[in-house]
């Protein structure tokens, strides 16, 4: 399989990894099931090591992670306010809605960036949230590299193991990511219906 990215690694070994990963996580349409496989593949003819490839893989995605954790520092509540203030009519939203949003990820939270490392699209934009609800930096690094190196173990062995044949585990994590998608846009759908209800219901009130 020919690509940029691939192309990178070879040349570049373990620095290469932690630049692509580094992007994968600020621009999410690079794909880590295909990175991350490829590179454990790529220990099998380089004199890089799975190890090395894990930790270098790790170390760009939480560097990527922590630039979208400032942005969402950047973002922070006040901010948002203030957009509200001069936007809300146009983007129906208000600053109660903001609020209870941040009360929401102050308190489930953890759970999201954990979790959310191991899925695709949330795996980056999780971090902006959390910075924005000003989630302590070191408990957002801890939550982040733990699952983080779950995700990166998994699919760089399984690369590893495969050898040559390490594109076959694609389709697997493609269909996995597929049923990630449909389940996100479900509830999405559910979270749109119940705040419609729930917004009548309170002008009713």
């Amino acid at each position: 399989m020919d690509s940029w990215y691939t192309a990178i690694i070879e040349q570049y070994g373990y620095f290469g990894i932690f630049f692509i990963m580094a992007l994968e996580n600020l621009f999410p349409p690079i794909p880590s099931e295909v990175v991350l496989p490829f590179s454990g593949f790529v220990t099998t003819t380089t004199d890089l090591h799975v190890i090395g490839v894990i930790l270098a893989s790790t170390a760009g995605s939480v560097f990527g992670a922590i630039v979208l954790y400032g942005v969402g520092l950047l973002l922070d509540v006040e901010n948002l306010e203030r957009i509200i203030d001069r936007w809300g009519r146009i983007i129906r939203l208000k600053k109660k809605d903001v609020h209870r949003a941040d009360q929401w990820f102050d308190r489930y939270g953890k759970w999201t960036v954990f979790f959310g490392r191991m899925m695709p699209f949330l795996r980056s934009v999780i971090s902006i949230p959390a910075g924005m609800s000003n989630m302590p930096f070191l408990f957002f690094i801890v939550l982040t590299t733990l699952g983080t190196i779950i995700w990166n173990i998994l699919l760089v062995s399984i690369g590893a193991a495969l050898g040559e044949n390490w594109t076959e585990i694609i389709q697997y994590v493609k269909l996995y990511s597929k049923t990630i998608y449909i389940i996100l846009g479900i509830v999405a759908m559910l979270l749109i219906v119940w705040y419609t209800l729930y917004k009548k219901r309170k002008k009713s009130v």
